[in-house]
């Protein structure tokens, strides 16, 4: 294919980094250049994006968000659509962020109708709402999903689904140098370390940071010899960094993907919000608690609607609670100090966790070999088709 041009869309840090990775992936399986536009953060900016806007600003989370931020959503949903029929891109990619993402799938369905729309990575409709399924397929063209067990639901609808495998599981978390880190930080060899992780979204900074610098100051108290790093995703340092200052315990702050798994490795224990750090950490061999908290009104609706008893992908997989899940009401210091406490103090309480977290990730797949390349393999193909040209046979997983 002698070169692209693609509009991406891509709200939060994850989404970034699927977007920078199928990016890099596509550039080498094309002869000519790859033109990106659209919306994205630092990784995207890094393979040649030139952001519309922040997209912080949409990174939403709560019932009560998004009615704050309904007119932005819309009004910039209606760009993409007005950039879709400006460049008129040989697909359009919308990653993760189900309400944006479907507005500006109606916008660009308006604007440019013979433009492919490629969602990227399935709303759970396993847990909640399965009659997005039905909505997505009609309002894009294909799906590429992360999991074996997303497709059934998209593809009774109708919608081409192709699942390219979940690039968490190929990320090398278990080579991260642990040691490096542990020198940097002046970490003695003898003292536990419990990890913090919590969020990458702004308003998860806001709930979360409190709750998890309060259950740090206890446990500290407790055992005067615990090291704590929290672990900050780029996207809301500035915020966490600014949340510290009323922590009752100082903790050794660490920035970027490796030396995030670095502490993954290290650690004896985390306290994650959860989310995709939860399968990293079961990737690392860290036992954890992940806790989660929403605004009232948001938390009610999701509670009536939910139909996995589970919230964490490994507890899914597991078909079980591995791992400890404190949302809403027990996301309180002293349930999450009690949590952790037994997994700091119990070694075998730990490798029993670690072992059932393994287990889990084992039955999430990663037979996919190169998630990033089957997911361009797919877009690629998802293009030929829509051009009427012979599909690209598959070079990648």
């Amino acid at each position: 294919m002698k070169g692209l041009s693609l509009i991406v869309t891509a709200l939060e840090a994850s989404a970034d980094d699927l977007g920078a990775s199928l990016a890099a992936s596509l550039r080498a399986r094309i002869d000519g250049p790859l033109c990106l536009f659209g919306v994205g953060g630092a990784k995207l900016a890094g393979e040649g994006l030139e952001s519309l806007f922040d997209p912080r600003d949409l990174a939403i989370l709560g019932a009560m968000e998004a009615v704050a931020v309904w007119p932005r959503v819309r009004a910039r949903a209606r760009r993409i659509g007005e950039l879709a029929a400006q460049v008129r891109p040989d697909a359009v990619v919308l990653i993760d962020a189900w309400g944006f993402s479907l507005r500006a799938a109606h916008a660009v369905r308006r604007s440019s109708p013979s433009t492919p729309i490629v969602k990227y990575v399935a709303p759970q409709v396993w847990a909640t709402r399965p009659g997005r399924a039905r909505t997505l397929a009609s309002a894009v063209d294909a799906l590429l999903a992360l999991h074996d067990f997303d497709a059934p639901y998209f593809e009774r609808e109708g919608l081409w689904t192709r699942c390219v495998g979940n690039p968490v599981l190929s990320r090398p978390v278990a080579k991260a140098d642990t040691e490096s880190l542990r020198a940097e930080l002046a970490l003695p060899s003898e003292a536990p370390v419990l990890l913090i992780l919590p969020g990458s979204r702004r308003a998860e900074v806001a709930r979360l940071a409190p709750v998890f610098g309060a259950t740090a100051a206890r446990l500290k108290q407790e055992a005067p010899k615990l090291e704590t790093i929290l672990a900050v995703a780029e996207p809301v340092e500035a915020e966490v960094r600014d949340a510290v200052q009323a922590w009752r315990v100082t903790p050794r702050i660490v920035v970027g993907e490796a030396r995030r798994w670095a502490a993954m490795r290290l650690a004896t224990a985390a306290l994650a919000c959860s989310g995709t750090v939860t399968t990293e950490l079961a990737m690392a061999g860290c036992p954890m608690v992940a806790a989660y908290r929403l605004d009232p009104p948001t938390y009610l609706a999701a509670r009536a609607l939910l139909r996995s008893r589970f919230v964490s992908l490994i507890n899914v997989a597991a078909g079980r609670f591995v791992v400890p899940e404190r949302l809403q009401g027990e996301c309180r210091p002293d349930i999450l100090a009690a949590d952790l406490r037994r997994l700091l103090n119990d070694p075998r309480a730990r490798e029993a966790q670690a072992l059932a977290q393994s287990h889990a990730i084992a039955r999430l797949g990663g037979r996919i070999a190169d998630p990033a390349g089957a997911a361009a393999d797919a877009l690629l193909e998802v293009i030929a088709r829509r051009r009427g040209d012979q599909p690209r046979v598959s070079s990648g997983a």
